[in-house]
């Protein structure tokens, strides 16, 4: 179950408006237009991020990883980046967790979407994995991340979320959202400088605080 302290739709999609909301620990999801959840969100202060010898020993790993963006309705939309994204939550977390009908849906119907924007990454000249992401003029959020599982190049998730921080910094945001944290599993999300988490009340820098609620 998806954690959810406070849900609200909104018509306002004003940057201004958007930012406030994240900076009150809601975020957008899939479920319809303005549809927001408050949870426990984390997000990287940009301010305070810089590349990690962890951070560049991916980046080295993953080098041949390069990052595009397209906006939002994708004109260019094909059936093969609904499939990768079925696949991809399909074998991560089981069976109906993310369609490629919804895929579609978030991709090119902006009366139902709330994401503005698609990280494209590529080896080469091949498509290798995506992000659908929300984009202000101060944050990013990193949201619905997949990509090819049958690929050869490791560590490809940690890969694109560090190429996505990189990107934020570079063009001048505040935050870069990383969705919720819920599960011990999601200790992958901690591995930046700057990492916050929202507690329900305001934001949080302790991680082992953090660690211990979801063990």
């Amino acid at each position: 179950m998806y954690l959810s302290w406070d849900k609200k739709t909104i018509t306002d999609f004003s940057d201004d408006n958007i930012n406030s909301l994240y900076d009150a620990g809601y975020v957008f999801t899939r479920v319809d237009k303005g549809v927001m959840n408050q949870t426990r969100s984390i997000r990287i202060d940009l301010s305070q991020f810089e590349l990690s010898s962890e951070n560049r020993r991916i980046l080295r790993k993953t080098e041949n990883l390069n990052l595009k963006t397209e906006n939002l309705p994708l004109k260019n939309y094909s059936w093969e980046i609904g499939k990768m994204a079925k696949d991809f939550y399909t074998t991560k977390f089981g069976d109906g967790t993310f369609s490629a009908n919804k895929t579609k849906e978030l991709l090119i119907d902006k009366d139902k979407s709330n994401f503005n924007k698609l990280l494209v990454y590529t080896n080469g000249d091949d498509p290798l994995g995506y992000c659908i992401i929300a984009e202000t003029n101060e944050i990013i959020h990193y949201c619905y991340p997949f990509y090819n599982l049958n690929n050869d190049l490791k560590d490809t998730g940690l890969g694109m979320m560090i190429r996505a921080a990189a990107y934020a910094k570079e063009n001048n945001k505040k935050y870069l959202y990383l969705g919720s944290f819920q599960r011990p599993t999601d200790t992958y999300k901690l591995q930046f400088s700057g990492i916050k988490w929202f507690d329900g009340k305001k934001w949080n820098n302790s991680l082992e605080e953090l660690k211990k609620i979801t063990q």
